[in-house]
């Protein structure tokens, strides 16, 4: 295991590696740099001065020298000055990713807790109206775009209809809360949670519970099954004890890409929320061609899903004694 843990962590980097080439490329390929976007609306900003800002910037570099200087600089621990926020990276990082990272967590967490239960039950109710209802509210809940689930989430329940939850930020702004936290704090963070987490549940728990659906049905039809059955082993140890375990091994797999796909996917819902996190600095931060900040967030990205997926690997030894790491 160890021996398997270290290979994988030395071809890890070397996949970072060939990332940040590929991810640097793309950003500095954008149409437009950020000098050009920030500087557009004031006609007293000359040529000449756009020119003296790259410079200063580091965007008069091609790409591949901007490259090297942004490389030497991470590996120090350096990951540039945010453009957009006018900080640098790393600060923004440690100060917003436990945000995204809660909301991504929570939401995590509450689909695994309805997804896996419904997708046993849809399975052991297959072709009844239980599995077809369960199948169709996930395709819908698969089919609806994540802005347009919170545009209606918005309206329904924010001021403008039945008024139960607040449609942006994560705290009440007339409300001089003080340091540390509070029971009344933490009422306030979960009603201006609700709507968001619902956003991303509803439009991420299709996949795991689709899984969780196929895999308990090819389970349930293995010879060992039957044989449980035969021998009058309970119905729910069959399921539970039997059953699940190996339903287990394929959502290993999806587990290991969640948490950064839903880091990733934050962006246009923390956006339409209100949310200061990761996701809602790194859309600004696309739209305003912010290199440095795009760079730090879509390596910590990278290097997430890289973790998941050896997270992912080491778990199949856990949940099925049969696999040997080597």
């Amino acid at each position: 295991m160890k021996q398997y843990i270290i290979r994988r962590v030395l071809i890890s980097l070397v996949v970072l590696f060939g990332v940040s080439i590929m991810l640097y490329a793309l950003v500095r390929s954008m149409p437009s740099d950020y000098v050009t976007l920030s500087t557009s609306t004031n006609p007293n900003v000359t040529e000449e001065m756009r020119d003296h800002l790259r410079e200063i910037y580091g965007l008069d570099k091609g790409i591949f020298e901007g490259y090297i200087d942004w490389l030497l600089s991470a590996l120090r621990g350096d990951l540039g000055e945010s453009m957009v926020m006018k900080r640098p990276v790393s600060q923004v990082i440690a100060e917003y990713a436990p945000i995204t990272f809660s909301v991504s967590l929570i939401s995590l967490i509450l689909q695994m807790l309805i997804a896996i239960p419904l997708g046993i039950l849809a399975a052991r109710k297959q072709y009844t109206k239980t599995d077809y209802i369960i199948t169709t509210l996930v395709f819908l809940g698969l089919s609806l775009p994540s802005f347009f689930f919170a545009a209606i989430l918005k309206r329904a329940f924010g001021p403008y209809g039945l008024d139960w939850f607040p449609i942006a930020g994560m705290l009440n702004a007339r409300v001089n809360y003080p340091d540390g936290m509070t029971w009344a704090k933490l009422c306030d963070y979960f009603t201006h949670l609700v709507l968001p987490i619902s956003v991303f549940v509803i439009t991420s728990l299709g996949g795991m519970l689709r899984y969780t659906r196929t895999n308990m049905l090819e389970v349930l039809s293995a010879d060992y099954i039957r044989t449980a059955r035969a021998k009058g082993v309970p119905e729910h140890r069959v399921i539970y004890s039997h059953a699940f375990r190996n339903t287990l091994i394929p959502i290993v797999t999806l587990l290991g890409s969640s948490l950064p796909a839903l880091f990733s996917g934050a962006a246009i819902t923390e956006n339409l929320f209100g949310i200061e996190g990761l996701g809602n600095i790194g859309l600004r931060a696309s739209q305003m061609a912010d290199v440095p900040y795009l760079m730090g967030f879509n390596m910590l990205l990278a290097t997430m899903t890289i973790l998941g997926f050896l997270l992912s690997d080491i778990l199949y030894a856990v949940v099925d004694p049969r696999v040997r790491l080597s």
